[in-house]
């Protein structure tokens, strides 16, 4: 209390205070996205939601259709660049998509700090502050803060080269199977601009699926 600290700087100074030094922990398994989580994310873009899952490191497990359109497709990105710190820190569309880039980016080394106070061992995780910290001024000067953040629910402003500028509110939820997993679903205001905005890319992105498919068959790609 003395120290003024939210429920996410408490949780992460206790568990700091806690630790103890103890044997080498073994690499942690790949993390998978449970089959309901998927049927989720489809239900959520038939509603015309975005929905995604991030794991530890804040990598990007799984997101669906409208998200990838909204943010980028990380499915077209090499496995090992398929992270929402290294999307906000080293990809260029990042500080054009976000209309306040840099608390997004205050934000994010935040997540990731969480991220290093629960799993102090991954060696995964300290390659990738140690990249970021080398490759980006901005990340060394935000992760110097000591800040933690964890994300429950807010809103989030985009200018996106398609639609324009659009606001979206989020909820992080927890899948039951992973605690490591984050489950963001985005919506929007009844009626709103951004609601249309939306709307509308999920209609280019259906459009752009259906292309694709067709050209696969053409093509004479497999099922």
């Amino acid at each position: 209390t003395a120290l003024h600290l939210d429920d996410a700087e408490r949780s992460h100074l206790h568990v700091l205070a806690r630790r103890r030094p103890g044997p080498a922990r073994r690499r942690p398994r790949p993390q998978r996205v449970h089959a309901a989580t998927w049927d989720l994310l489809e239900t959520l873009q038939q509603t015309c939601r975005p929905g995604f899952v991030l794991g530890r490191r804040l990598d990007m497990l799984a997101h669906n259709q409208l998200a990838g359109r909204l943010i980028t497709d990380f499915r077209a990105l090499p496995a090992a660049e398929r992270n929402q710190a290294r999307f906000v820190f080293l990809d260029p569309h990042a500080r054009e998509l976000y209309r306040d880039w840099n608390r997004v980016a205050a934000d994010t080394a935040a997540m990731l700090r969480l991220e290093a106070g629960r799993h102090p061992d991954d060696p995964a995780l300290s390659a990738l502050v140690g990249d970021l910290s080398i490759r980006s001024e901005e990340f060394r000067r935000f992760w110097s803060d000591n800040k933690v953040h964890r994300r429950t629910t807010g809103t989030k402003d985009y200018r996106h080269p398609l639609v324009g500028d659009l606001t979206v509110t989020y909820q992080a939820l927890t899948p039951g199977d992973d605690p490591d997993q984050i489950l963001f679903v985005y919506g929007t205001e009844p009626g709103s601009p951004s609601e249309t905005s939306l709307r509308l890319l999920s209609q280019w992105s259906s459009a752009e699926a259906d292309t694709r498919s067709v050209t696969a068959q053409r093509l004479g790609a497999p099922d």
